[in-house]
């Protein structure tokens, strides 16, 4: 059983959570075709509580034809077959829970799969059918219907309309896959309850709301005007209704929802983090931030204060499934991350990235709130380059070829050095290839080197959750204090509870160290004479 932290009263546990992400298909082969499964992650919980997360966050294990990567569902109360089964997942929560490790699902409410069981009874069914009401079918606009109904861009990229045999056009705001439901309709509101208390039932923790900003649509899908407010279908007001009786069916079940939620205005942010609405949100500004001081601390002020009004806790994330992963990012030239600027071919320095990893995980870990680690941040891992032929993500296909996907961060792990595709489990290839470096990044060499990524985040894990001063606040009304300390341009200095200080050397040079009477940890050795170096992280403590 995991170890709680030695306080008298504790916050509820999300409020400071480690929360680990897994993308199923990658994480490891229970069964040796190619794919990982539910398998794979029972046989690696040992590992996971070693590694000291909280919770395990999966991203959608459910029946889908994989347009979307899981996130395009057919059918939410099945398992994916290549990922196991139903009896399995129930397994998979209870094995993990009775080792101290909570599960959160995926929920992708703005759509379903095309071969969802609905749709295929919209597509059978007539212009005007009730069958039909349940998505956005429109007429086309021209003489003969030729045109799309609006003029709206596809998140993926081109037209998000789709024409049908007869002439009709549906809506998808994503891929042709992923037609959107009809949010106005009551039948997709109780079906969405109904999945909800489904798997609040089979013991999960969470839910993870997948694109929860978009679900409602202005009923008339007018043309996007550039500034009209509201926004025809980003943060529209009736989600909050939606929110809220979500939030009554999770409060009976003691669950929580984090919702991905990217929009730029802190205060319409904020308003899905009241009391009666979700617990938590991702925060986009601090994953897509340059590795720059002046930026980061703006982000941490900008994140603290906007989650403050409302009284939740911030969440800290670095990468993510869909995000070029840590190490590749803050070795470039340009360290922030954006969708727009994806390129074949960045150059990056994977030393000077993997030092400002590890500095930016003492970073993110340090500071107050929830903190978000995807599969293989742990291990150092970078963004795998795919073969042009071999990338499936449907954002490489929808730009033309020019846009080189996710799928380089979502390369199956390195278990174990000397085995077969790095220990990933298959005896064939993996879904997607691994590069001929991957065997070096083995959590079993790591595990064994006290200098490697995975023994950095198992102590600084261990510290996090045993120490008094990375805790949230009791009674859950806030979340730890963050005190920003003096310091050099170019360094980020703060104090948390219990003598607890966090610095962090963006500066070029060198830097003296505040004083302390404890060196904790530290994301790379001290110089020779005891100053922190650039691009490294200590954590120290004061006696009180």
């Amino acid at each position: 059983m995991a170890a709680i932290r030695p306080t008298e009263a504790t916050a509820p546990w999300w409020r400071d959570a480690a929360i680990y992400q897994i993308y199923v298909r990658s994480f490891a082969d229970g069964d040796g075709d190619g794919t990982g499964d539910l398998a794979g992650v029972r046989a690696k919980l040992p590992y996971l509580v070693e590694l000291g997360v909280d919770a395990l966050w999966f991203t959608p294990w459910y029946l889908s034809p994989l347009a979307d990567g899981g996130y395009d569902v057919a059918d939410y109360r099945v398992i994916d077959p290549a990922f196991g089964h139903l009896a399995e997942a129930e397994k998979l929560i209870a094995e993990a829970r009775a080792l101290g490790i909570r599960t959160v699902i995926d929920i992708v409410p703005n759509h379903v799969s095309d071969r969802h069981s609905w749709f295929a009874a919209a597509l059978a069914a007539a212009p005007g059918s009730p069958e039909r009401e349940l998505f956005h079918f429109r007429a086309g606009r021209g003489a003969h219907g030729e045109i799309p109904p609006n003029d709206w861009v596809s998140e993926f990229g081109g037209t998000p309309w789709t024409r049908t045999d007869d002439g009709q056009w549906y809506l998808h705001l994503f891929a042709p896959g992923q037609p959107d439901l009809n949010w106005a309709h009551p039948a997709v509101r109780q079906e969405h309850e109904d999945v909800l208390r489904f798997w609040f039932e089979r013991g999960v923790a969470g839910v993870r709301i997948d694109s929860a900003a978009l679900l409602a649509k202005d009923p008339a899908l007018p043309d996007f005007v550039k500034g009209t407010d509201p926004h025809p279908y980003v943060d529209r007001d009736e989600l909050h209704d939606i929110y809220r009786s979500w939030r009554a069916i999770a409060d009976r079940y003691d669950g929580i929802f984090v919702g991905e939620v990217w929009l730029p205005d802190s205060e319409r942010f904020a308003r899905y983090l009241r009391p009666d609405e979700l617990h938590t949100a991702f925060n986009f500004n601090f994953l897509a931030c340059p590795w720059d001081a002046g930026l980061l601390r703006s982000a941490i002020d900008d994140t603290l204060a906007e989650h403050a009004p409302v009284g939740a806790p911030a969440t800290w994330v670095l990468c993510n499934h869909d995000v070029t992963r840590t190490v590749t990012r803050y070795g470039r030239e340009a360290t922030g991350f954006d969708f727009a600027a994806k390129v074949f071919g960045t150059p990056t320095d994977l030393e000077l990235g993997t030092r400002r990893a590890r500095a930016a995980a003492l970073l993110s870990l340090a500071l107050p709130g929830a903190v978000y680690l995807y599969q293989g941040e742990e291990l150092g891992l970078p963004e795998a380059d795919i073969p042009r032929e071999r990338i499936q993500d449907p954002m490489h296909l929808r730009s033309g070829g020019v846009d080189p996907g996710r799928d380089g961060c979502r390369v199956p792990l390195p278990w174990s050095a000397g085995e077969p595709y790095a220990g990933f489990g298959s005896l064939t290839e993996p879904w997607l290839p691994q590069p001929a470096s991957w065997a070096s990044y083995a959590a079993d060499e790591q595990a064994a080197d006290p200098g490697s990524m995975l023994t950095l985040y198992r102590a600084a894990l261990r510290l996090r959750r045993g120490e008094p001063g990375f805790a949230a606040a009791p009674g859950g009304t806030a979340d730890g204090r963050l005190d920003w300390l003096p310091s050099s341009p170019g360094v980020l200095a703060f104090a948390r509870t219990h003598g607890l200080i966090c610095v962090v050397n963006l500066s070029g040079g060198p830097v003296a160290l505040p004083g302390h009477d404890e060196i904790l940890l530290t994301s790379g050795p001290l110089d020779d004479a005891g100053l922190l170096p650039d691009d490294t992280a200590a954590w120290l403590r004061e006696e009180q």
